[in-house]
């Protein structure tokens, strides 16, 4: 990305370098300075370990391991080269061998990363509060594993790995890193180039188009029709999938179930990738375009003076997760439909 200096009446360009140019490398320099500084990056991201290596065979290492907002896992591959040399396919690796990380391991890994670097936290602690959690939630931690990463440049190969690797339910983002030089000090810059920061929420509605359009494909229109039942009794029948959020949210409503633990549970719940819960002026344009929310109608539910819509952008690709997680949250809730 160029950069210029306003001067009168002209734009001057200011000189790029590149980091083997200053002797910049990727250990010794990007990743210590990233560690403790990542809102470069990604001001939503908490760094729980560099240089992350503890997996049963093998010698390589994470160059930073993140936890972002929602409990994900965030895998941080950093590259001073043009190219980005083979980095998705080292992160990729990397995610998948993260990706069943239970709760107290990563307390026991963030509590070393901070002895390490001189930090007198409480590693619990520090991540419940990042995470805006009143105590641990294990069974909603690292649902998922995001990658990101960050390089001087890409080459054609790694974009375009990327864009077809997003379309098929991964999560990663490419962070292009740039270096200039003002009055002999460097400036770094960073600028997410994919996905488009202005098009996250319609590529996020795609990708979810295209995976019903892949199960339909294999299948007939799935016409399935669920049931929800508290303690054995029938709370709905007969409903569509886009209902499932609605119905389970007011039958726990119903039933006085809904504290500030288990709003705290929908409020944050992701299932089909959209929140759960959200307030109106939460909303993106692209949510409201696709009726993602109900939001022309009065609030759904009402917490502590708040109207909340429930999310309804549920497929055959998300529900059974959602159904999964509530039942063993609420273990009176049961789902059945007439496909089971």
């Amino acid at each position: 990305m160029p950069l210029y200096e306003i001067s009168n009446n002209e734009l001057k360009p200011l000189v790029g370098t590149t980091f083997r140019e200053q002797n910049l490398w990727e250990r010794r320099d990007l990743q210590r300075l990233f560690k403790l500084n990542i809102s470069v990056i990604d001001p939503d991201l908490l760094v729980i370990a560099e240089e992350f290596g503890e997996w049963n065979e093998g010698n390589r290492r994470i160059d930073l391991l993140a936890v972002d907002k929602n409990a994900n896992l965030v895998v941080i591959e950093l590259k001073r080269t043009e190219d980005g040399g083979h980095m998705e396919l080292q992160a990729i690796r990397y995610a998948a061998m993260v990706a069943n990380m239970r709760w107290d391991v990563a307390v026991s890994i963030f509590t070393r990363f901070l002895s390490d670097n001189g930090i007198d936290l409480d590693a619990e602690s520090r991540l419940c509060e990042f995470l805006d959690w009143d105590k641990p939630r294990q069974d909603d931690f690292a649902q998922n594993v995001r990658i990101i990463l960050a390089s001087a440049d890409f080459s054609k190969e790694i974009t375009t790995s990327v864009l077809w690797l997003n379309e098929h339910e991964l999560d990663i983002c490419c962070i292009r890193l740039s270096l200039h030089k003002i009055d002999n000090k460097l400036v770094l810059s960073s600028e997410q180039i994919i996905p488009l920061p202005e098009a996250e929420g319609y590529q996020i509605e795609v990708r979810q188009k295209k995976r019903e359009e892949r199960v339909s494909r294999g299948d007939s229109k799935d016409r399935s029709l669920y049931t929800i039942s508290f303690n054995e009794e029938v709370f709905k029948c007969d409903f569509k999938k886009s209902d499932i959020g609605y119905n389970t949210v007011k039958l726990l409503e119903d039933n006085g179930l809904i504290d500030n633990r288990v709003f705290a549970l929908l409020r944050d719940d992701t299932s089909c990738s959209f929140k759960l819960l959200k307030l109106p002026e939460e909303m993106t344009e692209t949510e409201m375009r696709y009726a993602k929310y109900r939001y022309r109608q009065e609030p759904e539910i009402t917490y502590e003076g708040k109207g909340y819509y429930i999310a309804r952008n549920w497929g055959l690709a998300n529900t059974p997760r959602f159904i999964e997680k509530m039942e063993k949250s609420f273990p009176s809730l049961k789902y059945s439909s007439n496909g089971d």
